[in-house]
């Protein structure tokens, strides 16, 4: 039998260790962060091979993320790039399951291990093995492709100075005239003032540069030009001035410039890397070709949407600035 004042003494002691060990949780979970979290998962999905510049990007690669509780689906982009985020939170220590499967690739799965002081926005790089057989090895004297140049026109707009424009005009009034009530009027508001306009049209197609106006006769001093109507580049420039004293005369002058589309020819030479050939074209190219020596004679290979080529299969992405990529792997019976 416990005696009660032995009874006590036990409880208090309880008491005491249940107290510690909270607060030694609370400490824990303060410094620690072992609570759940939202996560999420990011990375890019290439090519498994001991040479990196052939660690080409993997898209289409379809990931699935897993929990004990959910699931998350998602495709790698054109550069292999993926992001998945968990709809619920995740206790550390706990696992996720990532599956990658692409059809030309061998199946892999990863398990990572959710952390206390694990960075899981850290990126992720998934290295796959291809399943296509490797190319048979070149024939004694394969084909050579020498001299590769890339051809491509853009358009271009283009002025040409085909002229000038003149035009004389007056603004007619009589000086020392007081302005009334409705008239317009002079900058101190005592004398009455004119204005005149002239319209110029440089015709279709064409546009105005170098706008100038100016007073020519009459009492100048006692005049103002509007620029307002040909401060810009334009087809129809309109001038204005205003006079308030006696008539003056006034001068517009301009240069005409013919707007145009001119097609620019462009070379450009690939890199290549092994048995891969890349470049790149501007957003504005049109009729990308290539030229090639192809065992001793220069061919000509437009790609056309479909990207055929005699000697390589070639393959295209849009880039961050909406360039396109190109890739084109030599095919077995050919070499650089």
């Amino acid at each position: 039998m416990i005696r009660p004042m032995k009874a006590k003494k036990i409880a208090l002691w309880v008491g005491i260790c249940a107290a510690a060990a909270t607060v030694t949780l609370v400490v824990v979970l303060r410094y620690t962060h072992w609570a759940p979290r939202m996560v999420t998962l990011q990375g890019a999905v290439i090519r498994r091979d001991t040479d990196p510049r052939n660690q080409l990007p993997v898209a289409g690669t379809v990931i699935t993320a897993s929990d004990s509780k959910s699931s998350v689906t998602t495709v790698s982009g054109d550069t292999g790039y993926f992001n998945i985020q968990f709809p619920q939170r995740i206790w550390p220590r706990e696992a996720v399951k990532l599956a990658f499967r692409h059809p030309d690739y061998k199946p892999l799965d990863e398990t990572i291990l959710i952390g206390i002081h694990v960075n899981v926005n850290q990126p992720y790089v998934i290295r796959m093995t291809s399943t296509e057989a490797p190319p048979p090895a070149p024939k004694p004297h394969p084909t050579k492709i020498d001299d590769i140049r890339i051809r491509y026109t853009i358009n271009d707009r283009t002025e040409t100075d085909i002229g000038s424009a003149v035009k004389v005009f007056e603004v007619a009034n009589k000086g020392s005239t007081p302005c009334q009530e409705g008239d317009l009027c002079s900058p101190d508001g005592l004398w009455k003032e004119a204005k005149s306009s002239v319209t110029l049209d440089a015709g279709a197609g064409n546009i105005f540069r170098n706008v100038r106006a100016s007073c020519i006769a009459g009492p100048c001093p006692f005049t103002r030009i509007d620029s307002s109507g040909f401060n810009r580049d334009a087809q129809k420039i309109v001038v204005s001035a205003v006079n308030w004293s006696d008539t003056a005369t006034f001068l517009v002058e301009a240069e005409v410039y013919q707007e145009s589309i001119v097609s620019k020819l462009r070379l450009a030479y690939p890199v290549i890397y092994g048995r891969d050939l890349h470049f790149t074209a501007p957003p504005t190219a049109e009729g990308v070709t290539i030229e090639a020596d192809v065992g001793g004679t220069l061919t000509v290979f437009p790609l056309g949407p479909d990207l055929y080529m005699g000697w390589g299969i070639c393959n295209s992405r849009k880039g961050r600035n909406n360039d396109t990529i190109y890739q084109c792997e030599l095919k077995p019976a050919y070499s650089f």
